[in-house]
């Protein structure tokens, strides 16, 4: 007798088509983006003849190029070298990730424990609510007044605050999913609430710390209009330093482009990998939970 319960082996096969065809989609920007990397000038200017996936004569003259050793003769020099900007970028980005999450894990821990009232999570979330634009323009007049702006240390604060409502509101929820006799049996034991805190509720919320860390870091290292507003030119990120690749004789320069993009799309990969133990575990954390 069939079993109506159990999917054909059809199903499975056009289950299986749809992912890879989604996987291969996908896939195509990132490969013509690593393709044009490696392309010289050539071809990937107006001088070029026919359209082409793979480089003819690969080269690493694009890398050269964004940090200032190229000897093209079709490209004028660049006005600033790639090195800064990315320092810029893990700075910014690795530091304001710490006050997002240093921040909104101990808010939401003690929103989720205590009776801090319906008001403060909705304060938080009001942050995320407000038009970029709208609340910009006043912290772009703040940071000018108090020295912050071309700075890497205002860019990393400001966005800490930005992506504090994302942490926090990511934290509370693993925070109210998590059982609380836990801490409870700790406190009958004698410790104090930071100790519990400290030993028992962090290590088990590790795998969805590491989560929404990933999260927020990706948020503020692809950031754009921020830096864009409160960076002038010392500290410029990787996105604004993208937008001004450009010159007079090529236009713009979509093979130096293509190769800060391989480079950019480096750190939140790598820091996948250095946590993918973690990831699986964190974003599904509570999900079976009865």
């Amino acid at each position: 007798m069939y079993d109506v319960s159990r999917p054909s082996s059809w199903f499975w096969v056009l289950r299986y088509a749809l992912i890879f065809l989604a996987l291969i989609i996908a896939l195509i920007p990132i490969a013509w983006m690593a393709s044009m990397a490696f392309k010289p000038v050539e071809e990937w200017t107006a001088a070029g003849t026919d359209l082409h996936w793979l480089p003819l004569r690969p080269t690493l003259d694009n890398f050269r190029m964004i940090f200032g050793s190229s000897n093209s003769r079709l490209i004028v020099s660049i006005e600033q070298t790639a090195a800064r900007p990315i320092i810029a970028s893990l700075l910014a980005a690795s530091v304001g990730t710490a006050i997002a999450m240093i921040c909104g894990t101990l808010a939401a821990y003690g929103v989720s424990r205590f009776d801090a009232g319906r008001n403060l999570p909705l304060a938080l979330l009001q942050l995320r609510i407000f038009p970029p634009m709208a609340v910009m323009i006043p912290v772009m007049i703040m940071w000018t007044f108090l020295g912050l702006v071309d700075t890497w240390y205002g860019l990393a604060l400001i966005y800490g605050i930005v992506t504090l409502p994302f942490a926090f509101w990511l934290m509370k929820t693993f925070f109210d999913e998590m059982p609380r006799e836990l801490e409870e049996a700790a406190l009958v034991e004698g410790c104090t609430r930071f100790r519990v805190f400290y030993r028992i509720t962090l290590p088990v919320l590790m795998a969805p710390f590491a989560s929404a860390a990933l999260l927020v870091f990706i948020f503020n290292w692809s950031d754009y209009l921020i830096a864009l507003l409160l960076t002038t030119k010392e500290w410029r990120t990787i996105p604004v330093y993208m937008s001004s690749l450009s010159s007079s004789m090529t236009g713009q320069l979509y093979g130096a482009k293509a190769a800060l993009g391989l480079i950019a799309a480096l750190p939140p990969v790598v820091l996948g990998l250095a946590i993918q133990r973690y990831l699986v575990r964190g974003l599904t954390f509570g999900a079976l939970k009865q």
